[in-house]
């Protein structure tokens, strides 16, 4: 880890986390204690955060959260502020994948989805909004993907729930801004978490769809524990980001991301620079 990671920060800060078991979670909460900060950790299972207590417990809290649930959001707020008075960073990490053709993917999967990565981020937002407007400052740092600004076959529910993400996160960093919260918009592409392995669910196969789908299941299953990206070094490049005086709306991790997000950008600056005269064509003829 850089020698800028292991600094100890000069303000503590206080860093509520979802999804902390794991991955992306486990390793921003990691970051944030080696920074010096507090942090309140949250996992479905809360005893699964017991290493992180054991980094230090002066400055830990683990309270069980499972995003799903209606007022569990509320409850692990009140216990972060009853334990440490203040949340300044909200990081909605909480999440899994989906790989399968939209046919391939039931309803009830796609509304599961649905409800984990997206109603739940929302819920845990809506729980610290109050808190952090009543401190006029704090950030809400949201965990996209570089699926949440394009998308592949095969990946087309959890895009979806990425792309509601963004949507949402897009006019939240509006409304929010006049009480001095920030959003930022996380878009990481491939990192060395438990994403494709027991984060991914695999849906039932329509042969089909195997000549178009075929890869992509066969990416999501190669690609765990070989990604490139380090989720440590993810935590570092959104600290930088928050604590910047301009704070961008979105920040792609990882080579891939950068280049796939820029791909598509272009191409789609293409396909309205190609079709702009249509487009223009559509209003009602003068008088």
């Amino acid at each position: 880890m850089s020698t800028a990671a292991n600094t100890v920060s000069q303000v503590r800060k206080t860093w509520f986390i979802t999804g902390a078991a794991s991955g992306f979670g486990h390793a921003f909460a990691e970051h944030a204690l080696a920074r010096g900060h507090n942090v309140v950790a949250t996992a479905r299972d809360a005893s699964r955060l017991a290493d992180l207590v054991a980094l230090a417990p002066d400055r830990v809290l683990a309270a069980p959260l499972d995003v799903d649930v209606a007022g569990a959001a509320e409850a692990a707020v009140q216990a972060a502020v009853e334990r440490f008075g203040r949340i300044d960073v909200l990081v909605n990490n909480a999440g899994y994948g989906v790989v399968g053709a939209l046919e391939e993917t039931p309803d009830a999967e796609l509304r599961a989805l649905m409800n984990t990565n997206f109603f739940g981020a929302m819920a845990v937002t809506r729980a610290a909004l109050p808190v952090l407007r009543a401190q006029k400052s704090g950030a809400i740092v949201n965990i996209s993907s570089l699926g949440g600004q394009l998308s592949f076959s095969g990946f087309s529910a959890y895009s979806a729930s990425k792309f509601a993400l963004e949507g949402a996160s897009e006019a939240l960093a509006q409304e929010v801004a006049p009480f001095g919260i920030k959003v930022l918009i996380v878009e990481p592409g491939q990192f060395r978490t438990q994403l494709a392995g027991s984060g991914m669910r695999h849906m039932p196969v329509i042969e089909a769809y195997q000549p178009v789908v075929g890869a992509t299941r066969e990416f999501a299953h190669s690609m765990h524990n070989t990604q490139a990206g380090d989720p440590r070094k993810a935590a570092v490049a959104i600290e930088k980001a928050l604590d910047a005086e301009h704070t961008p709306l979105r920040l792609q991790l990882g080579d891939d991301s950068v280049d796939a997000v820029r791909a598509h950008a272009q191409a789609m600056l293409e396909d309205m620079e190609a079709w702009e005269s249509v487009s223009r064509s559509t209003n009602f003829d003068a008088a």
